[in-house]
């Protein structure tokens, strides 16, 4: 595997490095205002949600890797400490990158990129009339870690009232994510679309505890063929069949058909079996899957 040592490369370097490596990123598409009135909208990609209680959106202005200056974004929160976050989709992509332009400060990004500005209810800067969801936030921090060039500023932000199209909410009047048509940042010029089949559904693990995947026989863990998103799936169970359930399912004609088929080679048993166990793991037949998986490896122990 290749090794960077942070200290021994460029920071711009550093920098293509990590936001290639930790992406995709949600984007924050910031509007602020300084204490003469002025708007400014920029977007920033180092942004998550990080509670609730109180609500905490930190997004973070660093400072130019070139030029060691500061973002007008941040000049703006220290004077007047409030902001808008609006999230951004994929329908105004190409708008918002043309906002991230670095205008001469003072100029209004709202009309430079062509968006239209909607004053907010309880702060000053101005709201994205075209983003569905537009977060009105107070800063409570600003963090400055360092005062060389890429340095972060962390702006730390608490909620005071959120903004939601009815276009984007389901039936039950929550976010549907599928009509919210986000998009996240990437390294360099890449972007990623959060819709169609890009999007994917896992359930939470439930109270109960799951097997986890070291229960599993070596034959299966170590699988050229089972995936490890497929082995995640197995070991999320709550329990293994039991001995009697797998020594039945031995004896089932199905198993019997795929022992006799191959006249008792283990190795190529095991290697239909686990690509069996991979197309019923993809149905969410996960029982059945479990009972194929583990009557083969029963199989290749005792030689029966």
């Amino acid at each position: 595997m290749a090794q960077i040592d942070p200290d021994l490369i460029p920071s711009h370097h550093l920098h293509r490095v990590l936001l290639s490596a930790i992406a995709p990123r949600p984007i924050a598409f910031a509007s602020t205002v300084d204490s003469s009135g002025k708007a400014n909208l920029s977007p920033f990609s180092c942004f998550n949600v990080f509670g609730v209680n109180p609500s905490t959106l930190i997004f973070s202005p660093s400072r130019s890797g070139r030029t060691n200056e500061l973002k007008d974004t941040l000049l703006n929160v220290k004077e007047i400490p409030e902001v808008v976050i609006n999230m951004v989709t994929y329908s105004m992509v190409e708008q918002m990158n043309l906002a991230s332009t670095e205008f001469p400060r003072g100029v209004n990004e709202f009309f430079k990129s062509g968006f239209t500005p909607v004053p907010s209810e309880k702060i000053k800067p101005y709201r994205v009339k075209e983003s569905p969801v537009q977060i009105e936030c107070k800063v409570r921090q600003v963090i400055e870690t360092g005062s060389g060039a890429g340095a972060a500023n962390l702006v730390v932000c608490e909620v005071v009232l959120i903004h939601i199209n009815d276009k984007v909410l389901d039936k039950k009047g929550a976010i549907d994510t599928r009509k919210l048509d986000l998009v996240g940042r990437m390294g360099a010029d890449y972007y990623v679309r959060a819709s169609g089949r890009s999007l994917f559904t896992l359930e939470k693990p439930s109270g109960k505890a799951a097997v986890g995947v070291d229960i599993f026989p070596e034959d299966v863990r170590m699988s050229a063929i089972l995936t490890g998103n497929d082995l995640g799936r197995l070991g999320g169970v709550h329990a293994l069949p039991t001995a009697p359930e797998i020594v039945k399912y031995m004896a089932s004609p199905y198993f019997r058909t795929i022992l006799t088929k191959h006249s008792g080679n283990k190795e190529k048993i095991t290697e239909e079996a686990h690509k069996l166990a991979h197309g019923l793991i993809t149905k969410n037949e996960l029982q059945e899957a479990l009972l194929l998986v583990l009557a083969t490896s029963n199989f290749a122990v005792n030689d029966v």
